[in-house]
């Protein structure tokens, strides 16, 4: 009887420990941006991750604002625009996100919420605290 107590506590405590935070790999698979303009697909290199833009509503377009003179010219199609990210327990940390609409890159934080429906994306320079939220979803 003590022992088959001990073996529910235990079952109950680890249980409670699987669902406080996501498993690294939840993150995976196509994300829909916030203003539903294109479609990023998020994968894993190693023990990394990344995302790349694998759908857009405008197809050819080009990455004329990017700092790199020699990348204006390539399609956006294809660009990877998360790159780095690191798995905390709770979040996807030490990455950088790429913004094609400014040419601007900046530290990120990614967040899986809603039982894995939406993403937070926290993109920011320096402090997290000082920085933007987009949400992106998981396509119907």
């Amino acid at each position: 009887m003590k022992n088959a107590f001990l073996l529910l506590l235990f079952s109950g405590l680890f249980v409670s420990m699987n669902m406080a935070e996501p498993p690294s790999d939840i993150i995976l698979g196509d994300w829909i941006s916030q203003d539903k303009d294109g479609k990023i697909t998020v994968y894993k290199q190693g023990d990394k991750y990344f995302g790349k833009i694998s759908w857009s509503k405008t197809p050819g377009k080009k990455d004329v604002k990017n700092p790199n003179e020699a990348l204006r010219s390539r399609d956006l199609l294809g660009a990877v625009i998360l790159k780095d990210f690191t798995f905390t327990g709770s979040a996807w940390e030490k990455g950088t996100i790429y913004d094609p609409h400014s040419g601007k890159t900046y530290d990120c934080i990614l967040k899986v919420k809603n039982n894995n429906k939406t993403l937070d994306i926290r993109g920011f320079v320096g402090v997290a605290m000082f920085g933007r939220t987009s949400t992106w979803t998981r396509p119907q």
